[in-house]
């Protein structure tokens, strides 16, 4: 059921992208995250997954590894998180300053139809600061969020914010079809990543900078 009190992901989504510092990278994970965040704020430093459930944190943690000069803030679900608990664990010991965990806690796998969590009552703050995440918190309004992502996207991290949200069932419809490759291209341009060269065989490489 709908708590009306709750905010939507969308009020959310759009004190981030108020407040999101011109350099920082954003990796939404899976559904309405990914859909709803190029709607509210799409640019080339958004690195969309689609499809891969549970995989935004794990991608997110080898970023923020790579990318130590820049800040990395992930929207995970938390069906997402349940399915690949590991990476939060791997958070915890790796203590990357530059990343800032936003998890969408509905209580349900909103993007297969709304099946509920196995345990909806499940404090992700407490669990992520048993993991080692020690800057762990959990909102329910958006003036809360704010101030606390404010704080979160200016101090070293690793930063944990479980932002309860209403349920939302209702697919959003992204400014333009997704297509992985070009996500992957644009991204990649956007950091500065080589790209990657394959070859008919397997065995393929970066390109070379020379």
């Amino acid at each position: 059921m709908v708590n009306p009190q709750l905010p939507s992901r969308k009020a959310y989504f759009e004190v981030l992208a108020a407040q999101l510092p011109s350099e920082a990278l954003v990796v939404t994970c899976l559904g309405n995250s990914s859909y709803l965040w190029a709607v509210v704020n799409d640019r080339s430093k958004n690195f969309y997954f689609e499809d891969a459930m549970g995989l935004a944190l794990p991608f997110a943690l080898g970023l923020a590894a790579v990318q130590p000069d820049r800040r990395v803030v992930v929207v995970e679900g938390d069906g997402g998180l349940l399915m690949h608990m590991g990476a939060l664990a791997s958070v915890g010991a790796v203590a990357p300053q530059n990343l800032t965990i936003i998890l969408i806690q509905n209580g349900v796998h909103a993007a297969s139809g709304g099946q509920p969590l196995t345990n909806k009552e499940l404090d992700f703050a407490k669990l992520a600061q048993s993991l080692g995440v020690a800057q762990a918190q959990t909102v329910d309004n958006t003036d809360e969020f704010g101030g606390i992502l404010r704080r979160a996207l200016k101090r070293p991290g690793p930063e944990f914010i479980a932002a309860s949200v209403e349920v939302d069932l209702q697919v959003v419809r992204p400014p333009e079809p997704f297509n992985p490759v070009m996500t992957k291209v644009r991204f990649s341009r956007a950091i500065g990543a080589p790209r990657y060269i394959p070859t008919t065989f397997g065995g393929g490489g970066m390109e070379s900078g020379d």
